[in-house]
């Protein structure tokens, strides 16, 4: 693969795992890498007398090896690889073809950076600036292109870095100025993240974007947990709701949540759980019904309270659980001792009936 040069060491530490990561690394690499440098870098000098901007060039560049002339070099056709080349490079519209913006609205999944999709791999390197959320961990952000800028822009309840439509302002700004713009967000998007609400604005404003879906919390959260929302035996439906309503009010149909042979799961519930507890008891459900809260779902310090929807509210202070939290409520949670799967570090349950936490 001369000219190209990839180095893998341990520094003596641990030689078996470098020599899988090579072994790893070289069957993601074609033998036809080498003679794709030697063959790109014969028009560097028209590529930097065409396109005066790194940005432009670099675009370029990306450009070619991931579409149609790298397609088709890897394929065997240079000739027809160059063709496309010059044909890029003398186009009328030059420079200005690499220097539009759009934005990439990406979900990040539950938590896990082993759950993130490859297309948002791929547009997280791609990317000039990403905005992110408070849910988007470090290790995912980490994966970010390492020269791309970063902008937090997470919420806390009654503290927003930035409102969102200050969000959705910067966005469009961010994309007029030519820069590739990577709105992440934790979970899936279109699923209680405000990403219709963002791109309606870019689309207002003529902006180009793509939406990346993620593996949404409830599915995430609920997996790692060893629940399933549907069960043949339990529930036939799952209703996605959030508790995090206008003004600090639950505004959920009651009696379509009470529903037998289905499952419940709450998004942002952590702090209305008393109040969700009372609504549900109130409405009609049995005090008994079984209840999970899934706090940090799918990562390392992943714990899962399990006890019934009367106890919800006092579970999660007993467990001083701090969220990112998911609530699972249905006769499913019955199946997590079975099912459990995912090794949970100092994880506790409070069952019903004990008053002292058992650890698992």
């Amino acid at each position: 693969r001369s000219p190209m040069v990839v180095a893998i060491s341990s520094g003596g530490a641990a030689p078996i795992i470098a020599r899988i990561l090579r072994a790893r690394i070289e069957s993601q690499l074609p033998p036809a890498y080498g003679r794709m440098a030697e063959f790109m870098g014969a028009f560097r000098d028209k590529v930097m007398a065409r396109l005066k901007s790194t940005r432009a060039r670099r675009r370029f560049w990306e450009r070619t090896i991931d579409g149609p002339a790298g397609d088709l070099f890897l394929a065997g056709d240079a000739e027809g690889a160059e063709k496309h080349i010059h044909a890029e490079l003398d186009a009328d519209d030059g420079e200005a073809a690499f220097l539009s913006g759009e934005v990439y609205l990406v979900g990040a999944g539950p938590g896990d950076p082993d759950l993130l999709t490859f297309r948002a791999l791929r547009l997280m390197q791609r990317a000039d600036v990403v905005l992110y959320d408070r849910l988007v961990g470090k290790d995912i952000i980490e994966l970010v292109r390492r020269d791309a800028e970063r902008i937090y822009v997470g919420k806390l309840p009654n503290q927003h870095t930035m409102s969102q439509e200050e969000i959705s302002d910067l966005l469009v700004r961010l994309a007029k100025e030519g820069r590739r713009v990577l709105r992440l967000k934790g979970g899936d998007p279109f699923i209680f993240g405000r990403g219709g609400e963002e791109i309606e604005k870019l689309a207002e404003n003529n902006i180009p974007f793509q939406v990346v879906p993620g593996i949404t919390a409830a599915s995430g959260c609920s997996a790692y947990a060893g629940i399933p929302l549907t069960h043949r035996d339990h529930a036939q439906s799952c209703l996605f709701v959030t508790a995090h309503g206008r003004d600090g009010v639950l505004g959920l149909d009651w009696d379509v949540l009470l529903r037998p042979g289905q499952t419940v799961a709450v998004y942002m519930g952590l702090s209305s759980l008393k109040d969700l507890s009372e609504q549900f008891i109130a409405h009609g459900a049995d005090p008994s019904l079984p209840a999970a809260i899934i706090d940090n779902g799918t990562r390392p310090n992943q714990r899962v309270a399990v006890c019934t929807v009367a106890d919800l509210h006092e579970v999660a202070q007993l467990e001083e659980l701090g969220g990112p939290a998911m609530i699972v409520i249905g006769t499913v949670v019955n199946l997590r001792d079975k099912l459990r799967w995912f090794s949970e570090h100092d994880q506790s349950v409070f069952s019903m009936g004990l008053t002292a936490r058992e650890t698992l």
